[in-house]
């Protein structure tokens, strides 16, 4: 697939037609993904999903521009984004289209503003998609969640979705290829990922969050799933308490393909 071809095809995946959009879009941005070489493996922990209408907070590391179309793959949604992205060419048209919440973090006094929007759209069931630690990571170190987004959620008593989002090979080592990070541009980025062999996008929808009363809290209980530090917790568990009892416990934490 030549990167003319994903060019083409990126646009045709948030163009569509709003009564039409969520199932149409989401085999476009498949398609999109295949053509880039990106595989996705999903896992779902949610539990039980909460009232109907309820609005969702979601959040994730943030490693790659690929990350909104992972995300978008599974689950639609509207997405806090840098502001200055709606000044680039045709993406800012299709930021706009999208309904993205701009936020410009070099302006922290427009940052309530930034919280109040979101819990606004929360408070009408929609579901809001954010990366709060504010910028890219290699895949390998991660940044803390910065908890003033997390304020939208407790504002208007949404439930948080964390979810842990890692790009790895064919041997389960991670893939930094795909990071999008200093002074690169977007053509160089996607020229790059295009020749990387056989990535993977694990994607893990964590355990529904309650919003509770303090956004720091609750942005430490997401921390916590969206960088693993739960996952990695339950599996010493497991191996511990296999011990104890003087047996050999496999356990098979492979992610489920999306059909």
């Amino acid at each position: 697939m030549t990167t003319a071809t994903v060019a083409l095809l990126l646009p045709l995946a948030v163009l569509l037609p709003a009564p039409r959009r969520r199932g149409v879009h989401r085999r476009y941005i498949l398609m999109v993904l295949w053509a880039l070489g990106v595989r996705l493996q999903v896992s779902d922990e949610r539990g039980p999903i909460g009232e109907p209408g309820r609005g969702v907070l979601a959040v994730a590391g943030h490693v790659s521009w690929l990350d909104v179309l992972v995300l978008n793959a599974i689950d639609h949604g509207e997405y806090v984004a840098r502001a200055d992205l709606l000044d680039w060419p045709l993406i800012g048209r299709l930021a706009r289209r999208v309904r993205v919440v701009p936020i410009d973090r070099g302006r922290l006094r427009d940052l309530p503003g930034v919280v109040d929007e979101a819990a606004e759209r929360l408070r009408t069931g929609t579901r809001v998609v954010a990366f709060p630690e504010g910028t890219t990571w290699c895949g390998r170190a991660y940044g803390r969640l910065r908890p003033a987004l997390f304020q939208a959620a407790v504002d208007s008593g949404a439930v948080v979705e964390p979810i842990e989002l890692r790009y790895v090979r064919g041997d389960g080592t991670t893939e930094t290829g795909v990071c999008f990070v200093g002074e690169q541009t977007l053509l160089a980025s996607l020229r790059r990922t295009i020749h990387l062999p056989g990535v993977i996008a694990e994607v893990r929808r964590g355990p529904l969050q309650e919003p509770g009363l303090d956004r720091r809290e609750l942005a430490e209980r997401c921390e916590r799933v969206v960088h693993g530090g739960d996952r990695r917790e339950r599996e010493v568990d497991v191996l511990l308490a296999a011990a104890h009892v003087g047996s050999v416990v496999a356990v098979d934490r492979r992610p489920v393909p999306v059909q």
